[in-house]
C-alpha cells in the first residue's frame, strides 16, 4: 500500500485496506463538478481502462457520453505524438473508405485479407479514439499506476488528470482522485 493514501483508508483488516466511502463521495462530487464544466463547454475526455474485467463497461459508458475511449494497450506517444497517431487513424478511415469504395472487391483476396488484418489491428488500438481530431481536454484512469506512460504524457501536456485510485496508487500523479478499489468492478 502507499502511505500517501493513508488519509483515505477506513480501517485495515487481515492485510486488506479498507477505503473510507465518506472520502470517496466527497472526491466524486468534486471530479463530477469539474468534468461537468468540461463537458458542458464542449470539451472531451478520453477514458482509459484496460483492466480485463472493467474495460468494456468503460467502453459503454464512453459510447454514452460520446466521448472517446482506449481500453486495449496505451500506444505511448498517443498524447505527447499525436501526429503519428492522427496519420494511423486517418489510414483506418482510408482503409474504410477503400472498402465502401469497392475497391477492395478489385484486389486479389490475400491481398484484401492483408487489409482487413490491418485494418483490424488499428481499430483495436485506435477504434476508440478513431474521432479524436485534438486533444482531449481531461483523461479519466481506471488505476493510474498501471497507466503509468498516460499519466505523464497528459501532465506533460496538462491535460486535467482524473482517477479512480487504489490504495496502492500514489494520489499524487492525478488532479483528480477518486480513491476506490480499481480491481472490482462494482467499485469502478
Amino acid at each position: 500500500w502507499n502511505p500517501k493514501m493513508k488519509q483515505y483508508i477506513f480501517t485495515s483488516r487481515n492485510g486488506i485496506h479498507i477505503i473510507d466511502l465518506k472520502k470517496t463521495v466527497e472526491k466524486i462530487e468534486k471530479a463530477y463538478q469539474e468534468l461537468q464544466k468540461i463537458a458542458a463547454t464542449g470539451g472531451k475526455i478520453l477514458f482509459l481502462a484496460t483492466k480485463k474485467q472493467i474495460k468494456n463497461i468503460i467502453k459503454e459508458e464512453a459510447q454514452d457520453a460520446q466521448q472517446y475511449y482506449v481500453i486495449q494497450r496505451w500506444l505511448g506517444g498517443t498524447f505527447t505524438n499525436f501526429k503519428t497517431i492522427t496519420q494511423r487513424i486517418n489510414l483506418l478511415h482510408q482503409l474504410y473508405k477503400q472498402e465502401k469504395d469497392g475497391l477492395w472487391k478489385k484486389l486479389p483476396k490475400k491481398e484484401v485479407s492483408k487489409l482487413m488484418q490491418k485494418r483490424e489491428k488499428l481499430e483495436k488500438f485506435l477504434g476508440g479514439i478513431k474521432n479524436m481530431k485534438t486533444l482531449p481536454q481531461a483523461i479519466f484512469i481506471v488505476d493510474p499506476q498501471k497507466e503509468i506512460i498516460a499519466v505523464y504524457e497528459a501532465a506533460k501536456l496538462g491535460i486535467k488528470i482524473f482517477g479512480i485510485v487504489d490504495t496502492n496508487c500514489d494520489p499524487d500523479l492525478v488532479d483528480y482522485i477518486i480513491p476506490a478499489n480499481d480491481d472490482a468492478i462494482r467499485g469502478v
